[in-house]
């Protein structure tokens, strides 16, 4: 079927070309000029007084040609048609073969360049097709009465789309009935034509023109409606006590209010407790702390790998919770109410409340404000298991209090968090059991990534239970016990262990704070409900972070916190869409793993055609000199192109080496340009040129190949 389909598809193209190339060599393209076609007017209409039916017939198959192949000439045929067959017959032989020519380009566009198109620019379309598609009949009747709209766009636009061939039919003869109309009655006066630019004013263009905008425009308005409609119950203020209230000192709170503050605008930021949010106290920093602590511990472990002999280190926990609050201590003052003051910031300690769009209350004290941009992060996410209550647990928050090493330690979870945690813990020492409910650790990337881990995992010792269900606590006396269900035949286990952490991911703090008063939408994942320009369904109200989800990355957090805050300052006037195409994140596990962009597993989801290439990081020098080659780098570009539609890196400094991809994919730039960057030898990061040698030299044209074998044979003699 698909061979019958392939050789149905090359004969319509060679019939194609074979049109556009007889147009081309036998200069088709003067018949269609304005001065040959007022020449030969008085023989085509004593043609057409003679054979009125033939010339009619001709003239609607010739226009069809000339429509369905996007041929320059429709709009002298239109003349024409007014000027030989008078302006009835004439616009009835124009509208409909304008219409027909139209439908055939369109199945051409919808048949033989849909999938290559959407193959090969389904990146760069999918914003633009999913806007198109919501109200596909309303963009396509607007489109068609722009007479400044090129008419073959239209026709290659809505071939990607949806719409059916009926629909797009007489939605496109509705649509240009009206410039048909014009141009043909323009037509009756040919003889007095010396220029297409003489057959409208700029007054009557622009008449037509308002007329396609006219629904675009009503559409706005419409818009403005729901808008005000929004705001029917509260009353603006007539003057505001600030540009910008920010509710939540976490990353994206103090981004956003230091973006605005640069601005001059006037922000005010509320925390109810310390600035610097979970991932200074309970997140990002005190994990990053105790990893390296634990990192030490496994290098004393292999001592000898370096030449070292009798090596010994045993482990203080206290002092290693000790240093990680000290380092908090270092890094706080960078996050501190103090220093954002100095920068222009009105830092307010206290619980706000939102009581209408335009007025925060904070305690007792009402605040009005022309925007407000919710950043409340999120809190840990506790399971209801029976029996928790009584054998007590640890969360991601509570982990840093304790000062005794578990010697039973077991973790729920295989996540980001859970994978660092139980590496780190096992470093230190503790038996580490690690359960997971799904088949593998880290299932949000790809298999390999997740074996990688694992492997790790293995070697080191924490027992991992992937594909378990944990069905309940019990407790006898001060023995703790697990009850898990392996899901693949239905076994019931029971472990013992000493401390249990919760590492199940986190809930968006979207309660207890005004919006489910005031009406702001809330998504199906839990988080405030964004649009592309971090707006909740109150225009001037926005959100950033985790309490947005799904991505709860401090440093995307900070990336939305830059739109936010552009966006409230300028609501109104104009809007700058968060692209997410280049933002990256790491997991600190041993080895590192770093992501940007799409991996093969969401790649293959959203069928998006990629080729990948590989760098196998047991092969780099200065990994091998370090006794740490372990991993690869994986490049997903789209289908026979070096645009970079996404890297994995698993190896011991992925987080770090990861930065020149994202910056290469920031700035479009594709493996072409990244095989010319020269790096200093010998580094981690000279893998990344590596990589994009071989795709370079494996995607040479083959052309290019066999030109290169013959010139360097004549050179040789």
């Amino acid at each position: 079927m698909e061979s019958k389909l392939t050789r149905k598809n090359f004969i319509f193209w060679v019939l194609i070309f074979g049109i556009i190339g007889a147009y081309i060599s036998f200069d088709m393209a003067s018949y269609f000029d304005l001065e040959y076609v007022k020449t030969r007017y008085r023989y085509l209409e004593q043609f057409e007084a003679k054979n009125s039916f033939l010339a009619a017939t001709l003239f609607f198959v010739l226009y069809v040609l000339v429509a369905a192949l996007s041929i320059p000439g429709v709009l002298v045929m239109t003349l024409l048609g007014g000027a030989i067959f008078g302006f009835l017959k004439g616009f009835l032989l124009a509208s409909f073969a304008s219409t027909i020519g139209a439908t055939v380009a369109f199945s051409i566009s919808r048949f033989l360049l849909h999938d290559w198109i959407r193959k090969r620019f389904k990146i760069h379309l999918s914003s633009f097709m999913r806007s198109i598609e919501k109200d596909q009949d309303f963009y396509l009747f607007s489109l068609r009465m722009i007479p400044f709209f090129p008419f073959f766009l239209v026709n290659l636009l809505m071939g990607l789309t949806k719409i059916s061939l009926k629909k797009f039919y007489f939605i496109s003869q509705l649509g240009m009935a009206i410039s048909s109309a014009v141009y043909v009655s323009a037509g009756s006066g040919l003889a007095h034509i010396t220029s297409t630019s003489d057959l409208l004013s700029t007054r009557s263009l622009l008449s037509i023109t308002f007329l396609g905008v006219l629904p675009l425009l009503s559409r706005w308005i419409v818009a403005m409606c729901q808008k005000n409609r929004i705001y029917r119950l509260y009353s603006r203020p007539l003057s505001y006590d600030a540009d910008l209230i920010v509710i939540g000192g976490g990353a994206g709170g103090l981004v956003t209010s230091l973006v605005a503050a640069n601005a001059k605008a006037k922000v005010i930021l509320i925390e109810k407790d310390k600035q610097g949010g979970e991932c200074l106290y309970t997140g990002c920093v005190p994990s990053k702390s105790i990893i390296r602590s634990s990192k030490i511990m496994s290098y004393l472990r292999r001592a000898s790998e370096f030449g070292i002999i009798e090596a010994q280190g045993s482990i203080s926990f206290p002092s290693v919770m000790q240093r990680t609050r000290e380092i908090i201590k270092k890094i706080e003052p960078h996050d501190s109410s103090e220093r954002y003051r100095s920068l222009g910031v009105d830092c307010l300690k206290g619980t706000a409340t939102i009581k209408t769009p335009f007025m925060v209350q904070i305690d007792n004290k009402e605040i009005t404000t022309r925007s407000i941009v919710v950043a409340t992060g999120s809190r840990p996410c506790i399971p209801e298991i029976e029996g928790s209550s009584e054998v007590g647990f640890l969360t991601s928050e509570t982990i840093w209090s304790i000062d005794r090493l578990p010697n039973r330690f077991l973790i729920i979870g295989g996540g980001a968090m859970g994978c660092e945690l139980a590496q780190a813990f096992q470093n230190f020492g503790s038996n580490v059991i690690q359960i997971e409910l799904a088949d593998r650790l880290l299932s949000k990337e790809d298999d390999e990534v997740s074996l990688a881990i694992q492997e790790k995992f293995k070697e080191i010792g924490v027992d991992v239970l992937v594909g378990h269900r944990l069905l309940e606590f019990k407790k006898n006396g001060k023995q703790k016990f697990a009850i898990v269900q392996r899901l693949s035949d239905g076994t019931i286990l029971k472990i013992a262990f000493d401390q249990v952490l919760y590492a199940t991911g986190r809930s968006p703090n979207v309660e207890n704070f005004g919006l489910e008063e005031i009406g702001v939408k809330i998504s199906q994942s839990g988080g405030i409900a964004v649009n592309a320009y971090l707006q909740t369904n109150f225009p001037n109200i926005f959100a950033v972070g985790d309490v947005v989800g799904p991505y709860q990355h401090t440093n995307m957090a900070s990336y939305q916190g830059f739109y936010a805050a552009t966006n409230s300052i300028i609501e109104g006037v104009w809007r700058l869409a968060a692209d997410y195409r280049a933002v990256p994140y790491a997991i600190f596990t041993d080895p590192q793993i770093a992501r940007v962009g799409l991996c093969e597993r969401d790649a293959r989801a959203a069928g998006i055609a990629f080729d990948v290439s590989s760098y196998d990081l047991t092969k780099n020098d200065r990994l091998l000199a370090e006794g740490e080659a372990f991993g690869f780098v994986t490049v997903l570009t789209a289908e026979k192109t070096d645009e970079i539609l996404g890297v994995t890196i698993v190896g011991h400094h992925a987080s770090e080496q990861i930065a020149e991809f994202v910056f290469a994919m920031t700035h479009r730039m594709g493996l072409k340009s990244l095989s010319q960057v020269n790096h200093i030898y010998p580094t981690v990061s000279e893998s990344n040129r590596l990589l994009a040698s071989s795709w370079r030299s494996q995607n040479i044209s083959k052309y290019l190949r066999i030109i290169l074998v013959y010139f360097l044979k004549i050179r040789r003699g």
